[in-house]
């Protein structure tokens, strides 16, 4: 039976470098059906109490809650806003977790990160990796790119070899 992967990067860019990243992980896994997800397509109100309490919540929410339970396995890789989540991320994220505080259902979740900087969003793939399991995500494993643009070509993914080993072996760690 084929295995179902849910991708995205979490950010609301349309030339996002994280969902470049996570469509290219996702890709390496074989015989499995990939479905990358548009943060764009789940764009909601600012989340607050008020109004949820108003308004309830988006069904927006509900409709990613649903595609994360599709998934045999998400894989989420991060855009760092100012050292932690992007809005956009954030905002899916706390109405998700209104819907079921362990949105992520206890899913294999591989989480990534990458930036144009050395760092490659190490300090939002830190927040994530103790974060996520608190949401129900049973990570899987973790990886950064740094330098996007020197590491990663659009026509042949990551350029590093080394960098490009580190994230293969990890993806042949997880079993679908």
């Amino acid at each position: 039976m084929t295995k179902k992967i849910i991708a995205f990067g979490a950010s609301s860019s349309t030339n996002s470098i994280n969902k470049q990243l996570a469509t290219y992980a996702a890709s390496q896994f074989e015989n499995t059906d990939v479905e990358v997800l548009d943060l764009n397509d789940y764009e909601m109100p600012i989340f607050s109490l008020d109004k949820e309490s108003k308004n309830g919540i988006p069904e927006l929410a509900k409709d990613f809650f649903n595609k994360i339970g599709t998934a045999d396995l998400v894989i989420v890789s991060l855009a760092e806003h100012n050292g932690a989540y992007s809005t956009a991320f954030k905002n899916i994220f706390d109405w998700t977790s209104r819907v079921n505080p362990k949105f992520f259902q206890e899913k294999q979740t591989l989480i990534l990160a990458t930036s144009p900087g050395p760092r490659g969003g190490l300090t939002v793939l830190e927040i994530a990796k103790n974060r996520f399991p608190f949401q129900g995500a049973n990570v899987k494993g973790s990886f950064s790119l740094p330098s996007f643009n020197d590491n990663f070509n659009a026509n042949e993914g990551i350029t590093n070899e080394k960098l490009k080993g580190d994230l293969l072996e990890i993806i042949q760690s997880i079993e679908l």
